[in-house]
């Protein structure tokens, strides 16, 4: 069953402005990236009750952490990054919630298979961080980071094979990359995808778009998962006023249009229409 969520900073970086949206749309799930022009992890514990509080009294759960991890250069220091990652679980669950995003860290273009072993050894350590603990780390593949391209992501998953590193697979993502998400991707890392994150590309412009109208093949990777019995999280990142390296932004409306359009396409896969 699909599951529908979303980045709620992608709305507003005001709460009230956040939950209200959500609601109008008829989302009771966010992915906690921000809030208060604050990223998630830079929240005090203060900012956290406050925020638990107000998300118990709407009825919304967190679905995932889009924490930064593995958003820093693979030569960058590791030790203030594991801090980081160690506040991130922590914050996870509190939550009580499951999934917490992360990256492959950032390697020079064109030479990832010169930072392979130094990335698999900084994933092994996130992993073994969390043994024994409630999460789930769900590498995303993200434009210029190690575990961009299709085949990149399956080393990820088969080197360091442990059932607390899955997948968000975004179909924008492998777009800018000149991947094709269905064709390509999807065949290679599906048995891997417990989380995916909603938006869509035009491959020769490197434009984000809403879901079904780039080279994405949304309709398709989502009919193939439903087929799969897929049991999961859809999470809309749909980037459409704004796209950066850490975040991007859409305000109330285009969230809207953003939940609309993945709405059509799951109309049209139920439904075939």
């Amino acid at each position: 069953m699909f599951i529908l969520s979303g980045f709620a900073d992608e709305i507003a970086p005001e709460l009230d402005v956040q939950l209200d949206t959500l609601a109008r749309v008829g989302l009771s799930n966010l992915e906690l990236r921000g809030v208060w022009n604050k990223g998630v992890l830079d929240l005090s514990d203060d900012e956290l009750k406050t925020l638990k509080s107000a998300l118990n009294d709407r009825g919304v759960q967190v679905s995932a952490i889009g924490s930064p991890i593995g958003k820093i250069k693979i030569d960058d220091p590791f030790e203030p990054h594991l801090a980081a990652f160690r506040r991130a679980v922590d914050v996870a669950e509190y939550f009580d919630c499951r999934c917490i995003r992360m990256f492959s860290f950032f390697v020079p273009e064109g030479e990832a298979a010169n930072y392979r072993d130094q990335v698999m050894e900084r994933l092994q350590a996130l992993v073994d961080e969390v043994k024994g603990r409630y999460v789930v780390l769900l590498h995303e593949n993200e434009r210029f980071i190690y575990g961009d391209t299709a085949e990149r992501c399956l080393d990820i998953h088969e080197t360091i094979a442990s059932p607390q590193l899955r997948m968000t697979f975004d179909p924008a993502n492998f777009v800018m990359c000149g991947v094709r998400p269905f064709d390509e991707a999807y065949p290679l890392l599906e048995q891997y995808i417990d989380y995916v994150h909603i938006k869509d590309g035009i491959m020769a412009e490197k434009r984000v778009v809403p879901a079904g109208q780039g080279d994405g093949q949304v309709k398709q990777v989502l009919s193939a998962l439903r087929q799969r019995g897929y049991d999961g999280y859809l999470s809309l990142e749909p980037h459409l006023k704004q796209a950066g390296p850490f975040s991007g932004f859409s305000g109330p409306d285009l969230f809207a249009v953003a939940v609309k359009a993945l709405r059509d396409i799951l109309d049209e896969i139920y439904h075939g229409q």
